[in-house]
């Protein structure tokens, strides 16, 4: 408690004197910190340790301590954290190199390297960040494929970020078209923000009358120009100025946003400067769509074609802000937007499941595009949907209208503002942010793109018809399809993959866990994968290997020790599907569902070892059933409680170790000689079976891999079932007078002494101790 008292002191204090003040305007700081997590080695997204802080709006400064502690005091070398940093999602990690599935686009993230030995630490800073949710991801180097076992000690490291953030409270708002006079030193940037409303085309901002106060000559200054946030991808637009004006201009800028602008002194000296910002509405689209009379029956008419469909989903309707006309949407045609730069469409929200959403148009998954002007749809996307997949599907309807060999609809998906002029050339990318372009025609009248882990914003697509020389055909208006959802996993993981909900604190995610060596984002990569012959090696191995529980289950009936071996035979019998069941590939055979072959097989593996090691203790049979019972209740308690914990399985063999030491010691002090008391019985059986005992355990704890595991563990069945043969006490002397009928025959046959039996109650109650 000191120690972290004292690390959070020093980190505020290194904060407050690297941050400094500005003193131009008013900066409060704020700290937050998130819980040490344990680090895993990387094997899926699941051993990633994911935290989520959030930057406020003008922010200055933020500042990150990474700590790593190492949790044990045995030496385990030196290990390299990595440490991924993004904003506005998670970081789409690949630290293995595997190649993701077809369409799927992304883009790295920031990645530190933080060696560790004992405890390490590192600090990260970021200039004017931009504001929302930053996403923090840490995770050990690729995992070896170890198996370790719950409970035992290992080398375990712990991850704790905190963030130190600077705020300024009274940012000077730079209005449109207004002049403000404002002074930058070279240690107190000019720090200004600005609105960029929705539909606007380009932005400028304009310094005039720049002097120096240093300077001999007043009509020379230099200053640095810089419009943005840092998002660490992408940067903010910088321009350098000389002289007494200057200018930067955003073409397509972030919309429905602030803007952050900063004016530095490149000089040591104190500037002086008067600057002026401007925006151009150059593209708005007409009031097309519905009518306001008609938003109801629109509605109605799509919650009527979901509950038909087989999705069930609860609509709920995200128009754009364009004002409602009143004309028809059935009367929407080109010729009514000649004027109209942007054909836009209303779009229909709808949450489905747990990250699922999907987008659809109003007016009906048809989407008109014309030659003339864009066609913009707009789906704003929310925080608690970055954890999922972006989808985007475009197909062209090419039913009634012919394309020219060199036309086709391109397609612009960007985040934040929309590119407003497309063609071949036009790079999809707007001032600030980058787009992903998407074409079809007739030749590919399907393109497909997948964003895993998109960006909490408003995305827009910008869709247009492009044709060689104005030649298009027959058509100067065709149809596309958009079809835009949300999905949780790329393609559900595929044939050898399984999406997994993934939870951190109240943030939902989703990612691939991947089986039979395949790997990648989707389960696509098969640069390891097993193969058929492999897999089928394995579950016949894993399967068969616990045919060698019928020697064990013959010995006990044969000694008349008939629970014992119902326990064995109840073990081979879940142990046999339960590993037909876990196979990670297509050679799999499931009789019920797969926890519950689980737990029996872990139930009915530590009951053998119980009822064994009490068959050997040869206490009273009164006695012995009702540990057997007792046993088995308490086993079953601890399996619900923690199935693979360390004590479920020592706790009963050292108990059941205990009462067979002290029943024998018990006997060799009363008898005066060592029990049991043939050498033979050492020699030849209990030493061969301790042994196998000891090599299985040794085998199942410490040489398991997940390249071995088929070998290693259908030998630890082969020798777990052998030592059941070795240590199974011999029979006990008087079975016979209970009922039992010498050689294999079940009939119970006493003998009979004239009209009276030989048996006696007396006999029936013998016990052998």
């Amino acid at each position: 408690m000191e120690f972290s008292l004292l690390r959070v002191v020093l980190f505020v204090t290194l904060t407050a004197l690297t941050l400094g003040d500005d003193g131009q305007v008013t900066f409060v700081s704020e700290l937050s910190s998130k819980p040490a997590q344990k680090l895993s080695k990387y094997g899926w997204y699941g051993n990633v340790r994911l935290q989520r802080f959030h930057i406020p709006e003008e922010t200055a400064i933020a500042r990150w301590l990474f700590t790593v502690t190492k949790g044990h005091s045995f030496h385990c070398g030196q290990h390299n954290v990595t440490i991924h940093i993004r904003w506005g999602a998670p970081p789409v990690v690949n630290p293995t190199g595997s190649v993701f599935p077809n369409a799927t686009l992304w883009s790295p993230s920031l990645s530190l390297i933080l060696p560790v030995t004992s405890h390490s630490s590192t600090t990260f800073n970021l200039s004017s960040p931009a504001p929302g949710d930053w996403y923090v991801a840490a995770h050990l180097p690729e995992d070896d494929g170890r198996i370790e076992q719950k409970g035992f000690p290992s080398c375990s490291y712990f991850f704790q970020p905190q963030l130190s953030i600077r705020r300024a409270v009274d940012t000077p708002v730079l209005q449109q078209g207004t002049f403000l006079q404002q002074t930058a030193a070279p240690d107190r940037p000019a720090r200004l923000k600005l609105y960029v409303p929705q539909f606007a085309s380009s932005l400028s901002v304009s310094v005039a009358d720049c002097t120096s106060v240093e300077a001999a000559d007043r009509g020379e200054c230099s200053l640095v120009l810089r419009l943005g946030s840092a998002s660490l991808q992408h940067g903010p637009v910088t321009v350098n100025c000389s002289g007494i004006s200057c200018s930067a201009t955003l073409s397509s800028p972030p919309w429905d946003t602030w803007l952050r602008v900063f004016a530095e002194s490149k000089d040591n000296r104190t500037v002086t400067f008067s600057i002026v910002s401007n925006y151009t509405v150059g593209c708005k689209p007409a009031s097309v769509g519905l009518k306001a009379d008609d938003v109801m029956s629109k509605l109605r008419a799509n919650n009527s074609s979901s509950l038909n469909s087989t999705s069930p989903g609860n609509g709920s309707a995200v128009v754009e802000a364009v004002a409602f006309s009143n004309q028809s949407a059935s009367l929407l045609t080109p010729l009514l937007l000649a004027s109209a730069c942007v054909w836009s469409f209303p779009v229909l929200y709808e949450e489905v499941d747990v990250l699922s959403q999907r987008y659809t148009a109003v007016n009906g998954p048809n989407v008109s595009v014309t030659n003339t002007q864009p066609t913009l749809l707009t789906y704003p996307l929310h925080t608690q949907a970055t954890g999922g997949t972006l989808n985007l599907q475009l197909t062209l309807n090419t039913t009634n209208v012919t394309l020219g060999n060199s036309s086709s609809v391109v397609a612009c998906l960007s985040p934040w503002a929309p590119v407003l002029e497309l063609n071949q050339s036009q790079p999809c990318r707007t001032a600030l942010f980058g787009g992903y372009s998407v074409h079809v025609n007739t030749s590919v009248p399907k393109a497909v793109v997948r964003l895993p882990f998109p960006q909490s914003t408003t995305w827009y697509l910008t869709l247009q018809l492009t044709c060689n020389s104005s030649d298009c055909g027959n058509a100067s208006v065709v149809s596309v399809v958009p079809e835009v959802f949300i999905s949780a996993c790329v393609e559900d993981c595929g044939t050898y993959g399984e999406c997994r909900l993934l939870r951190s604190y109240t943030y939902l995610y989703a990612a691939c866990v991947c089986k039979a060596g395949w790997s990648g984002w989707g389960c696509t990569d098969d640069s390891t994968a097993q193969s058929y012959g492999r897999q089928l090696l394995s579950t016949l191995l894993l399967t068969l290997s616990n045919l060698a529980f019928l020697p064990a289950i013959v010995v006990a009936i044969h000694r008349y020790y008939i629970t014992e071996a119902s326990v064995y035979l109840f073990t081979m019998f879940f142990s046999t599907f339960y590993h037909a069941c876990d196979q990670p590939g297509i050679a799999v055979l499931c009789i019920m569902d797969y926890d519950a072959l689980q737990y029996c097989d872990f139930l009915g593996s530590i009951c053998a070892i119980w009822v064994t090691i009490l068959c050997m203790a040869r206490i009273r049979d009164i006695f012995k059933y009702t540990l057997f019972m007792l046993g088995a209740l308490l086993i079953a308690m601890s399996m619900q409680l923690d199935r693979k914990g360390l004590w479920n399985l020592l706790g009963p063999v050292l108990c059941a170790i205990l009462l067979m030491v002290s029943a024998w010691v018990y006997r060799g002090v009363r008898r005066r000689h060592c029990y049991p008391p043939s050498w033979k019985r050492w020699v030849l059986y209990l030493i061969p079976g301790a042994l196998c005992a000891l090599i299985g355990v040794c085998l199942y704890i410490f040489a398991e891999t997940e390249d071995n595991y088929l070998y290693i563990h259908s030998l630890w069945h082969i020798l777990v079932a052998s030592c059941v043969v070795f240590l199974l006490p011999p029979k006990e002397k008087g079975m016979e007078e209970l009922g039992w009928s010498r050689g294999w025959s079940w009939s119970w046959r006493p003998r009979v002494c004239g009209y009276t039996l030989c048996q006696t109650g007396k006999d029936e109650l013998y016990t052998v101790t």
